[in-house]
């Protein structure tokens, strides 16, 4: 095995190098390349071209909303009004019942119930406190002096095919029969124990009524000449004057409509007579009643 002589490569040692090394002078000339493209762009820009142009909004791009205009500042006489919305229609209104016209008050004629009931005085209703039956006299008496008490003269009134106890001189009623005027109805009359309560006596003005509408002050004479007074009497069904009691006509009048005319008249005829008045609902239901009948004459005797 041959060995072959190394060569040894001799350089001649020179003066060291001074400055940058050929790498480093590409790196720097790359870095101004770059600078210059970077500076030639800017110059571009400060130099006028045309701005890249704004992007069109899309359908997804929302648009900023604008402000609402202030509803305490009012348009000017030269701006477009705002578009307001369109009114909201509504119902039609329901159709109403036309007004019912009321009747114009009757004039009411001289000697008239209505014109009586006019004159009557309007007023609260007096407390009951003190009543009693007795202070209008004991039961019936004999008032106008015939011999006969009051019960059975209005009983010979009122009923027809009236019968007389004998020896009384035409003064007891023992039978007879009665249209009755709250009802209509007709009544056979027995006197007797248990049959006489079907027909009873009426005082129409209630004396209890009268005692809270003025009675209170008189005497005792006229208190019993007031409840034996014929105009304030009527022979009547013994089960509707139970039934009305002391009421007046605000709180009862007779199922015969037919008949209320002639009774709230007789009511009137006696409160003038008397000088009692009536409560502003009495006077009211007089009113309504005498309404339909302005022509009801006034009563003047019993």
């Amino acid at each position: 095995m041959s060995s072959r002589p190394v060569r040894v490569r001799s350089e001649r040692a020179g003066p060291a190098r001074t400055g940058p090394s050929r790498r480093s002078r590409r790196a720097l000339l790359s870095a101004v390349c770059a600078l210059a493209v970077l500076l030639g762009v800017g110059f571009g820009v400060l130099g006028g071209e045309d701005a890249a142009p704004a992007p069109v909004p899309t359908a997804s791009t929302q648009l900023p909303a604008s402000p609402a205009p202030s509803s305490s500042v009012p348009s000017s006489a030269g701006t477009t009004p705002e578009a307001t919305q369109p009114p909201v229609a509504t119902q039609p209104p329901v159709a109403t019942q036309p007004p019912v016209a009321t009747q114009s008050p009757v004039a009411a004629a001289p000697g008239t119930a209505l014109a009586a009931l006019a004159q009557l005085p309007v007023r609260g209703r007096a407390p009951q406190t003190g009543y009693e039956r007795d202070q209008y006299g004991e039961g019936w008496v004999d008032t106008d002096r015939n011999g006969c008490d009051t019960r059975n003269d209005v009983l010979a009134r009122d009923l027809t095919a009236e019968q007389f106890r004998p020896g009384t001189r035409d003064c007891v009623v023992t039978s007879g029969v009665l249209v009755d005027p709250y009802s209509g109805a007709t009544i056979l009359f027995q006197r007797g124990q248990g049959t006489s309560e079907a027909v009873q006596i009426d005082h129409v003005v209630a004396l209890s009524n009268s005692w809270q509408t003025g009675a209170q002050g008189w005497d005792a004479a006229t208190r019993v000449a007031f409840a034996n007074d014929p105009l304030n009497l009527l022979a009547v069904d013994g089960g509707l004057n139970s039934q009305k009691r002391d009421g007046d006509a605000a709180t009862w009048l007779p199922p015969d409509r037919g008949y209320r005319c002639a009774y709230v008249a007789r009511q009137v005829a006696v409160k003038a007579a008397y000088g009692l008045w009536t409560t502003q609902a009495e006077h009211d239901a007089m009113a309504t009643v005498l309404g339909t009948c302005p022509q009801e004459p006034l009563p003047t005797a019993g």
